[in-house]
């Protein structure tokens, strides 16, 4: 008895000690775990996690956030998002897109998640984020550590796309099919377009790389919009806009792209790999309906007289000449076509069955417009607007196209809008110490661009201006591409296609009436989800200049300071009439906590 109960005593002690080595390890584990919470970044990246996370499962909870920081209430501020994402954007995420049908690149294109599902939080700047390059010298190098992405470099270093050197990204201005340099390639072209006439001066430049095409053109006198996806090149954009060149997001899939008819005077691929023909052709009735009549089509790289491909190549002459575009040159493997003026080729009888589109169509509706298998009638638009019969650059920035007749008394609008944005400018600049005209200004959008008075104001300033024209507002992006300006439709009530960090000054004319419906007057989105995206897109040190009306203004001043911006109220130019006021703000250049450790 007595040695059972020795060993009944043992085991008892035994699991005595066990649990308190159990007590003990948990309590050193607690005291691990709230040191790595409090006095580590893996805390602030949870919290910013788990509050993102509440906010999409309890729109309620969102709510109540969105609320709170509308009223202005102290200590209520947006949070920082998480680490991973420094390249957020909303309406292009891989995770979500990968997901979708890939027929026509359905999932490359916009897929905007709802407002409650989107986080409510502000991106951050990748660790070791500074101040970008200042143009020009940012056309040929930018910081490496503001887009720490080195696929493109490793992959086309050899190609003249980019390369890493020191500190810095370079580039030496070449291209898949211009490795010895976007110059040269420029030159080439010259011999069979007037591209210094100043007949052409607005052009778009499909899957372009980190876009030095369009960073080479600017010295002739022609702004080139770029674009590209987001697709495997992983910042291929991101790189153009850091360098200072005009671009953004998009994808040729099975939406028209957002521009208006008869918009740019000269449409380039290098070796975009669109399959032109495909579809019955559908891409390059696309680029037919966005080409000026009298304007230039330049394919360089496949199919054009490339090994194996001598159907496509034959397809693609065949689809040409069908729309009767009069082929300039086929010089190795580069073809230029012009486009001819109005629409007598057609009909025809063509192998494509390519007809001309219902007279009910508009060639300029083109925000989430399915693409159509007819060609625009280029009599649908009224006026002169074809290469050679509108004014040349630079005459055309402040002669009123006939286009703007788009408004009731559109002429005379036009000529007011020119006369008024002029006066502002020089206000902005003299009173409100906006440093255009500066190298520390260089992307610019105007967000409620109308006719794009602000940005024909600032022509001689070393920027370039992402008009925006908002879908649910009269089309008049057309009249601004007709002065020789750039610019897309977009609502803002969806994120825009863009990378964080792309813009060095934003600028909002009636910011109020980009989230109104404008029959019912009731607002679509917040004021809140508005300027975080804002936040998204804006440079940090970046400026944002809002007018409107004074509680318009006094709302945004209250939400500037959730979102970390240092803002200051101004009244109106004297001039001006209406009771307006202007807010000008600043982003601050903040980082995660991880940057310090």
């Amino acid at each position: 008895m007595g040695l059972l109960n020795l060993s009944s005593s043992k085991n008892r002690h035994a699991r005595q000690w066990r649990l308190l080595d159990i007590v003990t390890a948990a309590f050193f584990a607690a005291v691990l775990l709230f040191f790595l919470l409090v006095f580590t970044p893996l805390g602030d990246s949870l919290a910013a996690s788990g509050r993102q996370t509440l906010l999409r499962s309890d729109p309620r909870h969102r709510g109540r956030l969105v609320a709170l920081v509308e009223l202005g209430r102290q200590a209520v501020a947006i949070d920082a998002c998480p680490a991973d994402m420094v390249a957020h954007m909303p309406c292009e995420d891989p995770k979500i897109n990968s997901q979708l049908s890939r027929e026509m690149n359905f999932y490359r294109e916009r897929h905007c998640p709802l407002p409650t599902e989107t986080p409510l939080c502000l991106i951050p700047p990748p660790e070791g984020y500074r101040v970008s390059v200042q143009w020009p010298e940012s056309l040929h190098k930018i910081w490496h550590d503001n887009m720490p992405y080195n696929k493109i470099a490793d992959r086309k270093g050899h190609q003249g796309w980019m390369k890493k050197e020191g500190p810095y990204f370079i580039f030496p201005g070449g291209g898949t099919m211009f490795p010895d340099g976007a110059v040269q390639y420029i030159e080439k072209l010259k011999q069979y377009i007037p591209i210094a006439s100043g007949n052409l001066r607005t052009a778009l430049d499909m899957g372009c790389g980190v876009a030095s095409f369009g960073g080479y053109m600017l010295a002739e006198g022609i702004v080139t919009l770029s674009f590209a996806p987001r697709d495997s090149h992983k910042a291929q954009i991101q790189f153009a806009l850091e360098r200072g060149v005009p671009a953004f997001v998009a994808m040729l899939g099975t939406l028209r792209l957002p521009f208006p008819g008869f918009s740019f005077d000269l449409v380039h691929c290098s070796r975009c790999l669109i399959p032109f023909t495909a579809y019955n052709a559908t891409y390059f009735l696309e680029v037919d309906r966005l080409l000026r009549p009298g304007g230039y089509l330049v394919i360089s790289g496949p199919p054009v007289q490339w090994p194996k491909q001598d159907k496509e190549w034959a397809d693609l002459q065949a689809v040409a000449r069908s729309l009767c575009y009069e082929l300039i040159v086929v010089d190795g493997n580069t073809v230029i076509w012009k486009k001819p003026n109005g629409d007598s080729c057609l009909p025809n009888q063509n192998e494509f069955g390519i007809e001309l589109c219902d007279e009910s169509d508009d060639p300029s509706f083109a925000w989430y417009i399915k693409l159509k298998k007819c060609a625009s009638r280029a009599s649908s638009v009224k006026g002169e607007y074809a290469v050679g019969s509108i004014p040349k650059w630079p005459e055309r920035l402040t002669a009123a196209p006939a286009r703007a007749s788009v408004i009731k008394n559109g002429l005379d609008v036009f000529e007011a809008d020119k006369r008024r944005w002029i006066r502002r400018v020089a206000y902005y600049k003299n009173s409100l110490n906006i440093k255009l005209g500066t190298p520390s200004i260089r992307n610019v959008m105007d967000m409620n661009a109308f006719f794009g008075g602000f940005a024909a104001a600032i022509i001689s300033d070393p920027v370039w201006v992402m008009n925006v024209v908002p879908a649910r507002k009269p089309s008049t992006l057309d009249v601004i591409f007709d002065r020789g300006l750039i610019g897309v439709y977009h609502d803002w009530c969806e994120p825009f296609s863009t990378y964080p960090r792309t813009y060095d000054l934003i600028h909002i004319d009636a910011i109020e009436s980009l989230i109104k419906d404008p029959v019912s007057g009731k607002n679509r989105c917040n004021m809140v989800d508005l300027m975080v995206e804002i936040d998204r897109i804006l440079r940090p040190e970046g400026k944002v200049v809002i007018r409107d009306s004074p509680d318009v203004i006094d709302k945004v001043y209250r939400i500037s300071h959730a979102i970390r911006w240092t803002a200051s109220i101004h009244d109106k130019e004297p001039e001006s009439h209406g009771k307006e006021r202007i807010l000008v703000a600043t982003k601050s250049l903040w980082k995660l906590p991880s940057s310090s450790h």
